[in-house]
């Protein structure tokens, strides 16, 4: 049988600090709800909208799997490994942080904002050598289909993480539907809606909506608009 659990948009913790507007999926910060922290390996979906010229002061980050994906603008990073780069829509970024690193985050654009996804996944591992990379993607290859952006594995699609989990990102016409099938037994699979309307296994779900499933083997994603999503599959435990 099926479990599921299901976090409607403006359910979301809501953090306005004027240069940052921030949505939090689960508890981050100064949002706490007992019932929010994760799912599974899944620790922070944080939903991020920096003002022109303005970002994230240089800040560290241990043991989690960090990814970024920006959805619109460009956001420049920096670590203390030497990397200097800018991430766009159509880009993904991953950071292991490991024993230790430190970054920070600024939109590049003194015209316009940046809007991009944080997401943090436990690793499976602790205190390993921090690392940072990022690729740029096909975006048609998420027309109609499954795009996977993310693995455990360096040389599959995507980024990696040390983490038995899988992303893919989905950008489904109108009518258009596809079963996805769970990658590994015992993950369980959340899906945030980036735009329009989808159902997933008789749900329905707008956009910004958080949705997770597990004991499955496989979920349906039917778009009942022209739609984005992201789905990710993560271990349960």
């Amino acid at each position: 049988m099926a479990n599921t659990i299901l976090h409607k948009a403006e359910t979301r913790g809501d953090a306005n600090h004027g240069w940052l507007h921030s949505r939090h999926t689960f508890s981050f910060a100064d949002y706490y709800d007992p019932e929010r922290i994760h799912f599974g390996m899944l620790r922070v979906i944080n939903d991020d909208i920096v003002e022109a010229g303005m970002g994230f002061g240089t800040h560290p980050h241990d043991n989690m799997e960090i990814i970024s994906i920006p959805l619109e603008g460009d956001l420049e990073h920096k670590d203390n490994m030497g990397n200097v780069s800018v991430i766009k829509h159509g880009d993904i970024q991953v950071m292991s942080a490991g024993t230790g690193i430190t970054h920070s985050e600024y939109n590049k654009n003194k015209d316009k904002r940046v809007k991009f996804l944080q997401i943090w996944v436990f690793p499976d591992r602790r205190n390993v050598k921090p690392r940072y990379d990022q690729i740029t993607l096909n975006i048609e290859d998420r027309h109609n289909k499954f795009q996977q952006i993310l693995s455990p594995n360096p040389d599959d699609a995507g980024v990696w993480i040390y983490q038995n989990a899988w992303f893919l990102l989905g950008q489904f016409d109108k009518g258009f539907g596809a079963d996805y099938n769970i990658k590994s037994k015992g993950n369980g699979t959340y899906a945030f809606i980036l735009s329009g309307t989808v159902t997933i296994n008789n749900q329905e779900l707008n956009s910004r909506d958080g949705f997770g499933i597990w004991d499955i083997d496989k979920l349906s994603v039917k778009a009942n608009t022209n739609a984005e999503f992201l789905l990710m599959e993560v271990p349960m435990k």
